[in-house]
């Protein structure tokens, strides 16, 4: 088995640095998606999928359900999934708040930045903030992933 074919270097919980921040990639919210997240979730209400309900009610499009924004913060979208393939232990926390509505149509702009780091005698917690902005730079969504990280192993 091959085992330094990684994409980027391993890191350990001592390893990050608050304010280090994880961008992952943009996304255009389109009727594909919008389809997408129905089926999965199973959600049928009309405000998700249904234009013309929407319109008669003010809106520009169809909105997107706060879970499918929310899954846009994926952590695995971006590169420190691959960062802490050996030390991380698992994700054990998520908290969001929406702030303003998404629409078909929309960019979204996600991204994580390491805020704490909470140390424990053979891990640590990592807590990184979640934030997604829209094309007009208005913050959609904010919230923490928390992250149970292995400390560096001693050589």
């Amino acid at each position: 088995m091959i085992t330094n074919h990684r994409l980027c270097e391993q890191r350990y919980f001592e390893d990050f640095e608050i304010g280090e921040r994880f961008i992952i990639p943009s996304r255009t919210m389109t009727d594909a998606l919008f389809a997408a997240f129905q089926m999965a979730s199973g959600d049928n209400h009309p405000v998700h999928y249904d234009v013309e309900y929407c319109r008669s009610h003010g809106m520009p499009h169809m909105l997107a359900h706060g879970f499918q924004v929310l899954i846009q913060t994926a952590a695995g979208a971006g590169l420190f999934p691959h960062m802490v393939e050996l030390s991380l232990k698992a994700f054990i926390e998520q908290s969001s708040r929406f702030l303003k509505p998404v629409f078909v149509g929309d960019t979204l702009y996600p991204s994580l930045e390491v805020t704490e780091t909470i140390p424990g005698r053979t891990t640590g917690v990592l807590v990184l903030r979640s934030e997604i902005k829209n094309q007009r730079g208005d913050v959609v969504l904010d919230g923490t992933q928390k992250y149970l990280l292995r400390k560096r192993p001693e050589q």
